[in-house]
């Protein structure tokens, strides 16, 4: 059984930075490709990054492109994604999740394993 637990979120002014954490246990960590989902109030959940398993290949959705990094740390079994100049548009709930094989990218209907999500306010 995958586990996977975000932490990081909460209340941010506009412009502000915030970086999400997702600790995974249960199964190798570094097999798993993973990715950052998001859903706001209303809306569909929507891709966000992904990285590949060795972190050689990263993919971004064009909304958080050059203000979001998704990084990984396959010894501590954490992902992680680092968010700059937030927008009130980056408010939803984040979700973390991890797949077994394939390739970054995709929908959510791809991946595997899925956290419980974490809340992002993002103020103006």
């Amino acid at each position: 059984q995958v586990q996977l637990v975000e932490s990081g979120g909460g209340l941010v002014q506009a412009g502000g930075s915030l970086r999400l954490s997702c600790a995974v246990s249960g199964r190798t960590f570094s097999t798993l490709v993973m990715g950052w989902f998001r859903q706001a109030p209303g809306k569909e959940r929507e891709f966000v990054a992904s990285i590949s398993w060795r972190a050689v290949r990263v993919s971004y959705a064009d909304p958080v492109k050059g203000r979001f990094i998704i990084s990984r740390d396959n010894v501590k079994k954490t992902l992680y994604l680092q968010r700059n100049s937030l927008k009130p548009e980056d408010t939803a709930v984040y979700y973390c999740a991890g797949r077994t094989g394939g390739t970054i990218g995709g929908g959510p209907d791809v991946y595997d394993y899925w956290g419980q999500g974490t809340q992002v306010t993002v103020s103006s």
